[in-house]
């Protein structure tokens, strides 16, 4: 199997554990854990697909399903041995981002030869699934928590689509790209690092405009 293809089944499966993650900490049965696994490992892959215009990946290689369920009936099996699951669901979901960046951002750039379309592709495809999730399950966004999140998906993107298109092979691209988009996840999560919010005052509820 090409190794950028491994990639993407680290971040189906990586994502669909998030999923499952997200089911057992609301007490689901195994019918929400398999929907709620499989919603979270194929979302932001699905939306690349179909803004890109191609077949949706799961559709052409139901292979993607059956690892979805897999990581459903896994976590469904173990996730009572797990003492902070809201703790594994973040970390697990950073190195999805990680593999998941890089994959988006390659896909990308074959099918459009674009640069600008990679990088956004690497975001969309990292980034997607798990605001799915977090909707879905009723979770607090990863999107608004204080970390930087998005950020490391871009970043990850966009050093993958500068070293493969100044003519690095393919995994001396994918390697770097994912060491910086979980490096950069990581340490938000472990450090808190994050952008200076914003501070002015808020805007006014409609009801005080005159």
């Amino acid at each position: 199997m090409d190794p950028i293809i491994l990639l993407d089944y680290a971040g189906v499966a990586v994502f669909a554990a998030t999923g499952a993650l997200a089911a057992s900490r609301k007490q689901l049965d195994i019918i929400g854990f398999l929907f709620l696994a499989g919603f979270t490992g194929i979302g932001g892959g699905t939306i690349r697909d179909l803004v890109l215009g191609v077949p949706v990946f799961w559709v052409q290689n139901h292979d993607y399903i059956v690892v979805c369920a897999a990581m459903a009936i896994l976590v469904y099996a173990g996730a009572h041995l797990i003492e902070s699951r809201y703790k594994l669901l973040l970390w697990l979901d950073a190195i999805g981002l990680a593999a998941y960046c890089v994959f988006g951002a390659w896909k990308g750039l074959v099918v459009t030869g674009s640069g600008v379309v990679a990088v956004v592709m690497g975001m969309l495809t990292a980034t997607f699934g798990g605001i799915l999730r977090d909707q879905i399950a009723g979770e607090p966004s990863v999107l608004m928590r204080p970390e930087i999140y998005v950020t490391a998906a871009m970043a990850g993107a966009l050093t993958f689509t500068v070293l493969h298109i100044a003519g690095l092979p393919l995994m001396l691209s994918a390697g770097p790209a994912f060491l910086v988009a979980f490096l950069i996840r990581g340490g938000a999560l472990r450090f808190g690092w994050s952008f200076p919010p914003y501070r002015s005052r808020p805007g006014r509820h409609p009801e005080d405009i005159p």
